[in-house]
């Protein structure tokens, strides 16, 4: 691990957390993606100027790497946020499979400015029907038949 190149990426993560607030296009969150030395993919919070509570950083920063990279995965990757992942952005970047993720502020820094996640990840623990938003299972026949389809289907790309 290079230590210094990890700085100087970090770096660029929190210069587009401060610009996404100094235009309006969001909170203070940044990231940028790193493929052989070279920012592939970059995204700052995006949630308010476009009304999409899944546009956070990390996830605008894979969509545009993925783009970039024309692959759904972002093998070999390092994923650079100016702040711990949340547990939505936790799971995309499972599902991306980078190499690494480094990240610069904390969750519980982010708590402190009024961004707690906190109880986002407590709730993964709870049963359905102890959440705040209930999870309701209604197990119905048809469900299954794509995963059936899905089975037998020859031509699929495996994610």
């Amino acid at each position: 691990m290079d230590t210094s190149k990890d700085v100087l990426f970090l770096r660029e993560a929190i210069l587009l957390a401060g610009k996404g607030i100094q235009t309006g296009i969001g909170g203070p969150f940044g990231c940028v993606i790193v493929k052989d030395g070279e920012i592939v993919g970059k995204g700052s919070n995006q949630v308010t100027s476009t009304n999409d509570p899944t546009a956070h950083a990390e996830v605008v920063a894979i969509r545009d790497a993925c783009k970039n990279l024309s692959n759904f995965q972002l093998t070999g990757c390092d994923i650079y946020a100016s702040c711990e992942p949340c547990p939505m952005c936790l799971g995309a970047i499972y599902w991306a499979r980078p190499r690494r993720v480094i990240y610069a502020s904390t969750r519980y820094q982010a708590a402190d400015a009024g961004f707690d996640d906190d109880f986002i990840y407590r709730e993964i623990k709870l049963q359905d029907l102890e959440r705040q938003i209930i999870f309701q299972h209604l197990s119905i026949p048809d469900a299954a038949i794509v995963f059936e389809e899905w089975k037998k289907f020859g031509d699929k790309k495996l994610y």
